[in-house]
């Protein structure tokens, strides 16, 4: 199948771009995101099934009714790219980890700065959650998105962590 796009818009953080290949969700990008490919990596305007089921799934999370996504995701990177984001999947939602924890969890515990480069290029924003990962000293560090908005869904997730009942 064609590479499709279609735009989220609005959403408190901003328009999404989201990216489909076939079946897949491949990307989300933030308008102004650091690592946005450009028009042309983004195939044709239009909807499919997965961009359909991701926009619903995104605007349940950002309305505090969703802390994980049910989505086929098949984000495109290297091998060690693609270990990181799949890490990144296992931090909870409301939890955030340093990029040491997060080279642990990647059976590395000394590649925090690999880590932290590959996770800056999470081609799948928010839905592999990148923004979960903090300095160690608890600082927000570099976000693809911008560390306000970093903060913006930290924040969310923190406050809807202390609530029951979200799925």
């Amino acid at each position: 199948m064609t590479r499709r796009h279609s735009t989220l818009d609005p959403t408190p953080i901003g328009p999404l771009t989201l990216v489909a290949d076939g079946d897949d969700l491949v990307a989300v990008y933030m308008d102004g995101h650091a690592h946005h490919p450009g028009s042309d990596a983004l195939g044709e305007a239009g909807g499919s099934p997965v961009l359909d089921r991701a926009a619903q799934q995104l605007g349940e999370y950002f309305a505090g009714e969703r802390t994980e996504f049910d989505l086929p995701l098949r984000p495109i990177g290297t091998d060690f790219q693609v270990r990181v984001w799949r890490a990144l999947q296992q931090i909870p939602y409301g939890v955030t980890w340093s990029y040491r924890e997060l080279a642990t969890a990647v059976g590395n515990p000394s590649a925090s700065r690999a880590v932290g480069l590959a996770n800056g290029r999470n081609p799948l924003s928010i839905v592999i959650p990148c923004h979960r990962v903090i300095g160690a000293d608890g600082s927000l560090t570099g976000y693809g998105g911008g560390v306000e908005r970093k903060r913006w869904l930290l924040d969310l997730e923190r406050q809807e962590a202390l609530l029951p009942g979200l799925s």
